[in-house]
């Protein structure tokens, strides 16, 4: 993408790399209360939706995975226990920030062996070709400028035979669950960043930024283009969150 060229940045049209600086604005914000707002938000249920991701991605002990947008580490503390001591754990973001509480959080845990932080942009990833045995991205991909570029960027540095795992919230399909879901995400959410973490229009960009991300047809179809190939997608809650998996060969 042209740095020049417009994005989205939620419902405003913005420069590609003007949307960068927002983003990181938003996340700086939030960083402090992220774990609690998640918890709130969701009611907790963001929780079985990543342990769902990680069950999908069959990661086994002694491999090397990135998680991407790893925030507060959520996933790579589970993935951390689960390759053991032979294994690597990436916590990477782009924000550091987040990075920083991830890392404060997995000292708190006692999971610094086999766990490293890295701050990256997906767009560009700074490791090797053929790297990684699993990447895993939650509730990232919708904030990455170039999305395209991001997908191809880990196909390169994902091994043969390796999977990506894209958990993200999608578009609602059970009858009647939108307007119920968009009547929640732009009243009850705002509300909550006000009260909570002292920010209201950072999370009327995250309800609006989860309406300009692509359907769950269209990011396979994003994700085929990349190069994944047995790309399949998993609806969880309706819709309202899809986890997709593809695998380089």
């Amino acid at each position: 993408m042209d740095k020049q060229e417009t994005t989205d940045f939620g419902y405003q049209k913005v420069k590609a790399e003007e949307k960068t600086r927002k983003v990181a604005e938003v996340f700086h914000s939030v960083a402090d209360r992220y774990d609690l707002m998640n918890d709130l938000m969701s009611f907790g249920i963001h929780r079985l939706w990543k342990r769902y991701a990680i069950a999908l991605s069959g990661v086994r002990k002694g491999q090397r995975v990135l998680d991407l947008a790893g925030g507060t580490g959520d996933l790579a503390a589970r993935f951390a226990r689960r390759v053991g001591p032979e294994g690597e754990v990436v916590l990477a973001d782009i924000n550091a920030s987040m990075l920083r509480h991830g890392r404060e959080r997995m000292l708190d845990e006692g999971l610094v062996g086999n766990l490293h932080f890295a701050q990256v942009n997906a767009e560009s990833l700074p490791f090797p070709d053929n790297h990684f045995d699993i990447i895993t991205i939650a509730f990232g991909l919708r904030n990455v400028t170039d999305k395209d570029a991001a997908l191809r960027s880990m196909y390169r540095v994902l091994k043969p035979g390796g999977r990506l795992l894209v958990l993200e919230f999608s578009k609602p399909l059970l009858p009647g669950l939108k307007p119920a879901y968009d009547l929640y995400s732009f009243t009850a959410l705002p509300l909550m960043g006000k009260l909570v973490a002292g920010d209201a229009d950072s999370y009327r960009y995250l309800a609006e930024s989860i309406r300009m991300h692509p359907d769950q047809k269209t990011l396979k179809k994003m994700m085929e283009i990349a190069g994944f190939e047995r790309v399949e997608y998993f609806n969880l809650s309706g819709g309202i969150v899809a986890v997709h998996r593809g695998y380089k060969f």
